[in-house]
């Protein structure tokens, strides 16, 4: 029995804008209504909004990892939290940490015709691998959650904002953020700019059920997902499949380089593991105060009139493979 499958598809991601129409052709010949090119945020919420009406199970999203926050943040408000769809995720954007760990291994003409093949089989859901979302909801009650899979505050935000600049952002993703990398080291080698970027933000942070404690950071990082492209992983090893990977690094952390080589790479040598500047964990729920905006996959949002902002692990999607 064939099965139905919708495909949102983001035709300002990097690698879509250079479709000659052979892409869109194709899925609009396949797919009819079921595909949609959004022409913003409002046309995604709609578009997701008649898809759960129609109570469809699959939606393929061809995108970054901005596309995947919005359309899965569209799914948690519309869709009943006990029929939410399976996801392909085509990675077609500036940024795809999320596709690096749970993508459908196909994009473009190929992953069209492969989801069209296992929708004619009955074999959508036939192989997938289930993720936590990262939630993250603000002290007014009337703000929508957002749901993502990568958050990072602190130096990570003002990082991802050389990233977009436009004498960057124009070039590919990984020579943006080598540049924004640079840029970075950069500032702190500079004395002008290295108290400022080392003396990090004044935060409050409770983990799970333990008390708040307020402190100066230097990064914070957050993730649901189990790995990172280039093997980088700067959280302590994941301990099961539920639960956010936390890093907390305290301002002015001591062997900032050393730490910062170990931690890209994986690595967990004892001396780091042991510094209580380099807080690393696995927990359900973080409630996180900072006055300043954070980024939630590759986004850049702010945090709220009062700097308040709870980040929690689910709710969990199944996300299809194509690629065995």
């Amino acid at each position: 029995m064939t099965e139905r499958f919708a495909l949102i598809h983001n035709p300002r991601s990097r690698r879509n804008g250079k479709d000659d129409g052979t892409f869109r052709n194709s899925a609009a010949r396949l797919l009819g209504p079921l595909f949609v090119r959004p022409s913003g945020r409002e046309h995604v919420q709609d578009a997701v909004a008649e898809l759960a009406r129609r109570e469809v199970g699959t939606i393929a999203i061809d995108g970054g990892d901005g596309t995947v926050s919005e359309v899965m943040s569209a799914i948690y408000r519309h869709y009943p939290a006990d029929a939410l769809p399976a996801l392909a995720v085509l990675p077609s954007g500036n940024t795809n940490l999320i596709a690096s760990d749970v993508g459908f291994g196909l994009r473009g003409v190929a992953a069209l015709d492969r989801l069209g093949a296992l929708a004619r089989d009955g074999g959508l859901r036939r192989t997938t691998v289930r993720r936590e979302a990262l939630a993250v909801r603000w002290s007014d009650p009337d703000r929508p959650a957002a749901l993502g899979m990568f958050h990072g505050a602190a130096a990570f935000t003002r990082g991802v904002g050389i990233a977009h600049r436009p004498a960057i952002d124009r070039f590919s993703h990984d020579i943006a953020v080598g540049v924004a990398i640079a840029s970075s080291i950069g500032r702190l080698a500079l004395r002008s700019t290295r108290r400022k970027w080392l003396g990090g933000n004044r935060i409050t942070l409770a983990v799970g059920e333990e008390a708040p404690r307020t402190e100066d950071c230097f990064l914070f990082l957050a993730t649901t997902l189990h790995c990172l492209p280039r093997r980088v992983w700067p959280f302590a090893p994941r301990t099961g499949n539920e639960g956010m990977s936390y890093l907390n690094v305290q301002a002015y952390p001591p062997r900032l380089a050393a730490a910062t080589w170990n931690l890209l790479r994986g690595r967990s040598p004892e001396w780091l593991d042991g510094c209580p500047a380099y807080e690393r964990g696995q927990t359900d729920r973080l409630a996180l105060r900072i006055d300043e905006d954070f980024v939630l996959d590759g986004e850049i949002l702010n945090s709220g009139p009062d700097g308040r902002t709870f980040l929690s692990a689910g709710p969990a999607f199944d996300f299809i493979r194509g690629v065995a």
